[in-house]
Order: structure tokens, then C-alpha cells, then sequence
């Protein structure tokens, strides 16, 4: 099984959408949104460009997760306190 991190620009309202086009795709086992953080974990055994392929044809923005995008989240949240990386405290 391959777990596959997308960050997807949305709103709630959005979420209903995300869901019904990846359960569309074969060999999705579960989908997990956060929309705080506009993180989205699929978990299965499609391959990951069809994935992100699927969500962009919904008419979502998405780009696979990267750190750079760990590291904007914490800054956009304010939680500079407890942020680390690998082990490394960067604050």
C-alpha cells in the first residue's frame, strides 16, 4: 500500500468534491482531509500522478506535500514554539 501527501487549496465546502473524485479511482482504501492545514493523505494502491491527475480534473488546486510546505504551515499557524524537522529544533 502507498500513502500519497497532497496539499489542496480548498474550502470546506470543497471537501465533499475531493472525496467523491478520488472514490472514483480503483485501489483507494482511505482518504484523510485536514482543512485546517489543507493537507490530504490518500492511502491505497493507485499511483500517486493519478491521484493528483484526478484532484486537479475536480477543479481543486493540488501539488504534492513537500516540507517547504511544513514549514508555511507552522509559520501561517504562529507556532514557532515546538516546530521540528527530523530532530532539529529550528526555533
Amino acid at each position: 500500500m502507498e500513502t500519497t501527501e497532497l496539499k489542496v487549496e480548498m474550502v470546506v465546502m470543497h471537501e465533499k468534491r475531493l472525496r467523491k473524485c478520488l472514490s472514483k479511482l480503483r485501489g483507494i482504501e482511505k482518504v484523510e482531509v485536514d482543512g485546517n492545514s489543507q493537507k490530504v493523505v490518500v492511502i491505497g494502491y493507485a499511483h500517486k500522478n493519478k491521484i493528483l491527475k484526478a484532484v486537479r480534473r475536480a477543479g481543486l488546486k493540488a501539488d504534492f506535500w513537500s516540507a517547504q510546505n511544513e514549514l508555511l504551515n507552522a509559520y501561517a499557524s504562529s507556532s514557532f514554539q515546538n516546530l521540528t524537522f527530523n530532530n532539529f529544533n529550528f526555533f
